[in-house]
């Protein structure tokens, strides 16, 4: 089998905070003589995220050095499991209060994330998002914060959140904001919520990439317009599982959704909750859902044409996709990497 780790890819739906390395959050939290919480076995979406906030509390609550170290190790990890490019989600108003020293921090996150990149050879981009659960009035001012970096190191605008919960509408400012700016849409949806969410998302806030999605295969017609738009879903197969959004990998759709045409990328949502990372996640789709080579490299192609990446570094990624494809099969490790648990180990 071909080397899952030498395929170029974009990882294009990770959290900041939820892709630490489970040996950073350890550390983390014993320094600050706290034991580290359990980051599996939930089971509901408030569950995951009481979770989740424990996590991102040990980085907000710390000097900004970790915050540092954390976009270090994340751009590593992805750099170690093949990918060209990263577009981790941060939402700087989540740390600092004010706009003004929020940009700051931005700016000290795009600038570690591209040391780093650059570094390995990789590129960074980022993805601002705004929190469904948040007052509107907030997304309006994290779209403009994106505005003024928008083609400066962040490239896409998100909305995250529970979309079952707190619905798309009022959000149309901001991502209407974040789109004049020349930013990709790609909000949370179709996880949570069925097709409905999926739609308010391509009517209400003009997605063109949609964080999972999966739950538009409920409606046909949804489907087939996902598929003619060229819309793209970045899936994360164990996230949805561990969620219950699916019973299963079996049961997952995105085989179907592959088959109907829709354009999906693959992706680990949060590594440190979820377990496995970028590279897990494609032997899974060779694993789990059987998909072929030729499929898994379309994923991939997919993945970086619809990234924030310049174009040269898209046409570099896509021409050795396109290399991977046709080197002869060879087997080795990567290419059959067993999915690791909750709580991803650090990388050597």
């Amino acid at each position: 089998m071909r080397s899952l780790v030498r395929l170029p890819k974009a990882h294009l739906h990770v959290h900041l905070e939820g892709a630490m390395r489970s040996a950073t959050f350890a550390e983390l939290a014993g320094r600050r003589g706290e034991q580290p919480r359990d980051v599996g076995g939930f089971t509901s979406f408030d569950e995951f995220m009481a979770v989740y906030r424990a996590a991102a509390r040990l980085v907000r609550d710390g000097p900004r050095d970790d915050l540092l170290r954390l976009v270090r190790e994340v751009v590593e990890d992805a750099a170690a499991d093949g990918a060209v490019w990263i577009e981790p989600q941060v939402n700087p108003l989540t740390y600092e209060d004010e706009p003004d020293a929020a940009l700051e921090l931005l700016d000290a996150v795009i600038d570690e994330g591209r040391r780093t990149a650059a570094r390995l050879g990789i590129g960074f981009g980022v993805v601002m998002y705004a929190r469904r659960n948040a007052d509107p009035a907030e997304a309006v001012e994290t779209a403009r914060l994106a505005a003024r970096r928008a083609g400066d190191g962040v490239v896409s605008f998100g909305l995250a959140g529970d979309e079952a919960r707190y619905a798309s509408e009022p959000f149309a400012e901001a991502f209407d904001i974040a789109r004049r700016a020349g930013l990709i849409s790609a909000p949370h949806a179709g996880e949570l919520a069925g097709p409905d969410s999926v739609r308010a998302a391509l009517d209400v806030l003009g997605a063109r990439r949609i964080a999972h999605g999966v739950r538009a295969v409920e409606d046909p017609a949804l489907v087939a317009r996902l598929a003619e738009e060229g819309i793209v879903l970045d899936v994360c197969p164990t996230s949805n599982v561990a969620l219950g959004v699916v019973e299963s990998l079996s049961a997952h759709p995105l085989p179907v959704l592959l088959r109907a045409g829709v354009r999906c990328t693959l992706n680990a949502d949060d590594p440190l909750l979820f377990g496995p990372g970028l590279l897990e996640e494609y032997a899974t789709a060779r694993t789990a859902f059987a998909l072929t080579d030729p499929q898994i490299a379309a994923i991939a192609r997919t993945s970086v044409e619809s990234s924030g990446a310049p174009r040269a570094m898209v046409e570099d990624a896509v021409a050795r996709i396109d290399d991977w494809l046709d080197t002869p099969d060879t087997s080795d490790r990567e290419a059959t990497v067993p999915a690791q648990g909750p709580g991803r180990p650090s990388r050597s």
